[in-house]
């Protein structure tokens, strides 16, 4: 007698975000056949989904698995994402006279990054809808855990990154097995050679936002951040926004939570910063009404390898969570990340990546111009372990 291994899922269908028509949630898709826009899991919140769902043994993202879009067990491709902790800044708190800072340290994930959640999730369901192989164009971290996650699932990986990329994150991808292809330029550039290379189709793209189930693993950030705080929620998110992913994740995953009670409907939510380096700054740009779109930006490399998106697809959505939150757009200079990733290095004991460093530098700017309140709770999101960027910052302590 074979055991089922189908898994209690609310999921409902995938919705067009940019006009809202509903696609087959159970059919490989990619982005919408009306706008070419992203695709966006949408849940039936109506019956009671009681925090009892929540598996407490599970100490993994997958712990949220009624508000996740994997149907069957047997397709999980984990190792171990999610459930990041929560870390009190406590010496940077007193320095600076903070009621309250905190760090979720996405760099504690496999693969040392946020990049775990998303492609665990897309490569489950990729395995799940008959994928043979997949391919991405990264700026290094999403790279690496697609490798990772396809070598899990026995899918073949083909990783196209800017030449400029640190070595530890080509490295990686070769120790997993992947195809690599090094590119000349930014990301944008690596998802032109991606489109050329894959033009049959015969691998699935899934680059950000491209296919919907990346975004259905980052917003368990959201839901971890509302379960570690006691359902408590910060004043404030702090987050390093290239392609967006996250933060629109994030602030998913609260309109999930208070549409099925887990937070109270119509409840204050927490204002979203999205930090960007100055190198790269497509959302400020558009944000501050320097240009209609990204569509034409031309960035530049940074430090911050994952900042350095000059046309995220999902820039909408992205103005969409700052408008709905009353948030608001920083960007970062190479410099002052440094200084960022120096301080909580020497006072909290926190290597973290330069997005990390960016984050905690936009939050003392913010303090400065008395746009974020000393007493208001801050939560900062480091996405990833300073390791990776050896090269990028290395003899730099002293800069």
């Amino acid at each position: 007698m074979s055991v089922s291994t189908e898994i209690t899922t609310h999921l409902q269908a995938l919705e067009c975000s940019a006009c809202g028509l509903q696609h087959s949630a159970f059919n490989l898709q990619k982005v919408s056949t009306c706008c070419a826009m992203p695709l966006v899991a949408t849940y039936d919140l109506h019956q009671p989904i009681p925090k009892s769902s929540i598996n407490q043994i599970d100490g993994s993202m997958w712990r949220y698995q009624a508000l996740l879009p994997l149907l069957d067990e047997a397709n999980k491709v984990t190792l171990g994402e999610g459930f990041t902790p929560m870390l009190n800044l406590s010496s940077l708190a007193n320095r600076y006279g903070l009621r309250s800072l905190v760090l979720k340290d996405e760099g504690q994930n496999p693969t040392g990054s946020f990049k775990a959640r998303g492609l665990s999730m897309a490569i489950s369901k990729a395995l799940e809808l008959g994928v043979s192989g997949c391919i991405i164009p990264t700026a290094g971290n999403a790279g690496v855990a697609m490798a990772a996650y396809c070598a899990k699932a026995g899918l073949k990986a083909v990783v196209a990154m800017p030449r400029h990329t640190p070595n530890a994150f080509k490295e990686e991808c070769y120790w997993y097995g992947a195809e690599v292809q090094l590119i000349d330029g930014l990301i944008n550039d690596c998802a032109a050679w991606v489109r050329e290379k894959n033009a049959n189709g015969d691998l699935l793209d899934v680059s950000t936002l491209k296919e919907p189930y990346r975004l259905e693993g980052k917003k368990t950030m959201g839901y971890e951040i509302a379960e570690q705080l006691n359902w408590q929620l910060p004043d404030v998110i702090l987050y390093p926004a290239g392609g967006g992913t996250g933060l629109i994740g994030i602030w998913k995953a609260l309109r999930e939570m208070q549409a099925i009670g887990w937070l109270p409907l119509g409840g204050k939510l927490p204002r979203m910063i999205a930090v960007q380096a100055e190198n790269c700054c497509p959302l400020l740009e558009t944000y501050l009404g320097k240009q209609a779109n990204s569509h034409n930006y031309n960035g530049k490399p940074t430090i911050a390898n994952g900042l350095a998106v000059p046309r995220p697809l999902g820039e909408p959505l992205m103005l969409r969570v700052l408008q709905e939150s009353s948030g608001t757009v920083v960007s970062i200079s190479d410099e002052d990340m440094i200084e960022g990733m120096r301080e909580l290095s020497h006072n909290e004991g926190l290597f973290v990546a330069p997005e990390g460093g960016a984050v905690w530098m936009a939050a003392r700017r913010l303090l400065q111009e008395g746009s974020i309140s000393p007493n208001e709770q801050i939560l900062l999101l480091n996405t990833g372990s300073g390791q990776k960027y050896m090269d990028n910052v290395a003899g730099r302590f002293n800069d």
